[in-house]
């Protein structure tokens, strides 16, 4: 079972509009992507804590797996989801409509409702077997915890500007 925690925002974030945060509040991720800053300094000290354990890599699944704007969210829903009902499928609304996911598509939250619109959530890489298992005991000492069950490969930042133990002791050997 996956540990699933209420995310609590940066203070910065309480007014920001998904999908539109300012370059101020985003950083550069290892090897490719963006997130908020303090999400960011969580996911590069799991990364390093990942690396000395003797993963042989720990990364986003693409750029696009980390922040995304509102543009490439709705891009990635638009491709995933159509408006003509498909019996049995899974549903989300957007702009005030029921839209259906396509066969054969992993789902995607609705543009301005996704915590990568946020920079707080990463896809990571191979996320099963024993790099899932070294997440289980590791990322909620670095401030991070799933959404659902079903996605174990991605995860949040949920710490707000609380910054985990584990985070300061990698920042100060920065």
């Amino acid at each position: 079972m996956l540990p699933i925690k209420p995310i609590v925002l940066p203070s910065d974030l309480k007014t920001a509009r998904a999908g539109e945060l300012p370059a101020e509040l985003l950083v550069d991720v290892k090897p490719h992507g963006k997130m908020h800053k303090l999400a960011a300094d969580a996911y590069h000290a799991l990364r390093a804590k990942a690396l000395a354990d003797g993963l042989k890599s720990f990364k986003p699944t693409s750029a696009g797996d980390t922040y995304r704007t509102l543009a490439l969210q709705r891009q990635g829903f638009l491709a995933r989801y159509q408006l003509s009902p498909i019996d049995g499928a899974s549903t989300r609304t957007y702009e005030g409509k029921k839209w259906y996911l396509k066969a054969g598509n992993a789902p995607m939250a609705s543009p301005g409702t996704s915590n990568h619109n946020l920079g707080l959530a990463v896809d990571i890489s191979e996320a099963s077997g024993d790099r899932l298992k070294w997440m289980l005991q590791n990322c909620d000492d670095f401030g991070f915890s799933w959404e659902v069950q079903s996605e174990p490969w991605h995860i949040r930042y949920v710490a707000g500007d609380k910054v985990p133990a584990a985070v300061q002791s990698w920042l100060a050997t920065q």
